[in-house]
């Protein structure tokens, strides 16, 4: 699925069908101020021991606040074997700017 590359544009990453696992690797208090809807929150220092709730045969989309942790997240992710990986390049924040019914912060 995504083959074109591992960075998605805010308007790629809203158009992603519901087949896609999203992943919020914020921390819960982030969460609280503003999340994509359909996305799961496993805060990145936990990732590695909640990859038993992915299904490494579908892809996963990660984002964050800025796109640096989701970033990292889809490292982790490839070296765990998930082949079909990318990531929200610029973030919740970018994706804010995008759509304004998701608050900046």
């Amino acid at each position: 699925m995504f083959e074109d590359g591992i960075d998605l544009s805010p308007e790629r990453y809203r158009a992603l069908p519901e087949t896609v696992q999203r992943v919020d690797v914020r921390e819960p208090w982030e969460h609280g101020l503003a999340r994509i809807p359909g996305a799961v929150l496993i805060p990145l220092g936990e990732l590695e021991s909640r990859l038993s709730e992915l299904d490494p045969s579908q892809p996963v989309a990660a984002y964050c606040h800025h796109g640096m942790r989701s970033l990292h997240a889809l490292r982790l992710l490839q070296a765990a074997g998930f082949r079909d990986v990318a990531h929200l390049a610029g973030g919740i924040d970018a994706y804010s700017q995008m759509d304004p019914s998701v608050p900046r912060y």
